[in-house]
């Protein structure tokens, strides 16, 4: 990362779907179904950045593709960092940061849901998605 131009910065991500944990063990296995990521036919999340802007002292945007379900779609992510290095006890230097966006579930195939007894449904269609980062020099 050139901190000089940050505009540089290439960011890509893969998340292995069989990874999703949300502390609910039969909540993570019906993510894992065809209803949502269908974890055995696309076994991963990915996003490939296009574009970096600092848009103030200590916040990116990063336009990219996300990639879910095998449906590619361009996504703002807004970041806030990444912080300057500091050396942790080890003698690595780390840097951390905090991205968030929102998607709409239904833009990658996710159309799954089920009406309440009140009248409701009980998933969103508009999914926010919160990303804690910490970078490690090599």
């Amino acid at each position: 990362m050139d901190d000089k131009d940050i505009t540089n910065l290439k960011v890509e991500v893969i998340i292995d779907v069989a990874s999703v944990n949300t502390s609910h063990a039969k909540r993570d296995e019906h993510l894992r179904n065809p209803d949502f990521f269908d974890a055995v036919k696309y076994p991963t999340l990915t996003f490939v950045s296009k574009k970096v802007m600092k848009t103030d002292t200590n916040r990116l945007k990063v336009i990219g593709d996300l990639t879910i379900r095998g449906v590619a779609r361009e996504i703002t992510v807004d970041v806030e960092g990444p912080t300057p290095e500091v050396k942790d006890p080890w003698g690595n230097l780390r840097r951390g940061a905090t991205a968030t966006t929102k998607i709409n579930r239904k833009d990658f195939g996710m159309t799954w849901n089920k009406v309440l007894d009140t009248g409701g449904l009980l998933v969103s269609d508009e999914v926010e998605i919160y990303v804690e980062v910490e970078l490690v020099k090599k």
